[in-house]
């Protein structure tokens, strides 16, 4: 007997095996046990979560010899001729090779007849999105006006490219990426019953590099047990996959708590000489970030089976939560630009070193001077305490801060900011508004909606970096409320001028209307863009 792969022999038959999409199943279920059956439904989602596989179970419930059902029989011959594909009142169509007017109306000629076998004809249009503009003219002629005996169920893995017009006239279902647990846990069970030997790390690895898709897993899955010789373990599947080991990713987090250059670059030249992958070791390294910041916001999500559930738990205390959140953005970047470097090896080392030089806790790359850089010392200066409406009229008129300033503060809140080394506490400087200020000190507010970012480690830093620009101790003296008129709400009112300005322009373009008038052309406003100055 020939081999069945596991995505065929394990293709869900009914709605209760379906895993992932408890949502669809869950309003097809109800739609079918009342009776309130629509002529066209709709499946989207990325490739390989069940589009078909639901279009199958619901053809099946559908034509049932039991009757309309939610829950097929499976044995009737109608439940057995669609699961083996050749129900001859279910026809499947692949409209990536049938995309031509022509081949829609051949489909559709014959569904105004009355089903041979069958309670309903069924047409299942895989990849709907691929057919033509007249071939989705032909087939909205029959949507529009559908017999009572066919129902349609179109699959798509771009619902962006399907007409409106078409859009309106199904019942739409988003079917989800499957979750890593989802996943992992159905590969366990299928093993269990195959009787094959398994490591939980391998299974999670699989899952992961499935991305969301059972189908892949399952592909993925076969390739592993053929690999490891009927067992799926952990070493074979991350030779298979080319995964780095999480050993790896955690010694270099652990030199970059230390600071210590050489570990860190130790562990570079050793992945080098193994060949792994520098692009699978940044996804990894920011999959690895991600889950320590979840573990640090909610610890009782870590699974206790874990193998890597000590180490977690200790780079969480070590790490802040600001190294965390800097570490993802660096690693995310700099595997953007991995195919900038001069080589894969450059790319990422460099973008170690960033990580290693730009610590929040340490002043960003302030912290990298050997010593502070004098500046001239004002003279001396009257205090003045005035009320936020006074900055604004006296906005070109210098008014010092403080007698040991090295520079005059015009009232000016945003060029200030934008001047400061902030690190993350940006954040918290941008979401200010100035009220008053005098030699000592700076009095701020902060609007309701931003009230999360006066945590203690920002007041801190934002404090630091003011003190050291203006060469003094300046206290900072915070507030809920204010006008909103912060730096972050004049920058977004100034993009959205912008950006209504370039919309402006775009629909008062002549060639822009020239080309909607002669070509039924569309302008979608999401795309346009301001153009920098």
């Amino acid at each position: 007997m020939s081999y069945q792969v596991l995505a065929r022999k394990w293709r869900p038959k009914s709605f209760e095996t379906l895993v992932g999409q408890a949502h669809v199943v869950r309003a097809l279920t109800n739609a079918l046990e009342q009776q309130r059956l629509h002529h066209a439904y709709l499946f989207t989602g990325t490739r390989g979560v069940g589009k078909t596989t639901i279009a199958r179970i619901l053809a099946k419930s559908l034509n049932c010899e039991t009757g309309i059902t939610a829950h097929p029989c499976g044995v009737c011959s109608a439940c057995v001729d669609i699961d083996k594909g050749r129900f001859v009142d279910m026809l499947e169509v692949d409209a990536a090779s049938n995309t031509q007017v022509d081949s829609m109306r051949d489909l559709l000629e014959n569904a105004q007849y009355a089903p041979t076998v069958g309670r309903f004809k069924v047409y299942i249009i895989d990849e709907v999105h691929m057919l033509s503009r007249n071939a989705f003219n032909a087939m909205l002629k029959t949507l529009e006006e559908p017999p009572a005996h066919v129902k349609f169920i179109l699959a798509t893995t771009d619902p962006q490219k399907v007409p409106v017009t078409v859009l309106s006239r199904c019942l739409q279902f988003n079917l989800r990426q499957m979750s890593g647990t989802s996943i992992t846990e159905h590969l366990l069970r299928i093993l269990s019953e195959e009787k094959i030997p398994s490591e939980p790390v391998a299974l999670q690895l699989i899952a992961r590099a499935a991305a969301g898709s059972m189908r892949d897993a399952l592909s993925l899955l076969d390739q592993a047990i053929a690999y490891g010789g009927n067992a799926v373990h952990e070493a074979e599947v991350r030779a298979m996959l080319g995964a780095v080991d999480q050993s790896y990713l955690f010694a270099l987090l652990l030199a970059l708590v230390n600071q210590d250059g050489k570990a860190l670059m130790a562990q570079a030249r050793e992945m080098e000489q193994r060949s792994l992958s520098f692009d699978t070791a940044l996804n990894d390294l920011a999959q690895l970030l991600h889950q320590i910041a979840i573990v640090q916001t909610v610890p009782e999500s870590l699974a206790q089976d874990l193998p890597e559930r000590e180490a977690l738990l200790d780079l969480a205390q070590k790490l802040s939560a600001e190294d965390i959140q800097l570490y993802y953005q660096i690693v995310l970047l700099g595997r953007r630009d991995l195919g900038l470097a001069p080589d894969e090896f450059a790319g990422f080392t460099m973008c170690l070193l960033r990580m290693l030089a730009f610590r929040p806790d340490e002043g960003g790359a302030a912290a990298l001077a050997p010593s502070p850089i004098s500046k001239p010392v004002a003279a001396p200066v009257t205090t003045y305490a005035m009320p936020m409406a006074a900055v604004e009229k006296t906005a070109n008129e210098p008014l010092p801060l403080a007698a040991a300033a090295p520079v005059n503060f015009d009232g000016n809140w945003r060029n200030l900011v934008d001047e400061l080394k902030l690190g993350l506490a940006r954040a918290l400087a941008q979401n200010c508004e100035l009220l008053r200020f005098d030699e000592n000190a700076i009095y701020l507010s902060v609007p309701q909606s931003q009230n999360h970012l006066l945590n203690q480690s920002y007041q801190e830093k934002l404090s630091s970096a003011i003190s050291q620009y203006f060469g003094k101790k300046i206290q900072l003296h915070f507030e809920i409320g204010g006008t909103g008129n912060t730096p972050a709400q004049q920058i977004s009112e100034e993009k959205a001028t912008l950006q209504s300005n370039a919309v402006a322009a775009i629909n008062q373009d002549d060639f822009v209307q020239a080309l909607v008038k002669d070509f039924d052309a569309q302008i979608i406003p999401s795309s346009i863009k301001p153009i920098p100055k």
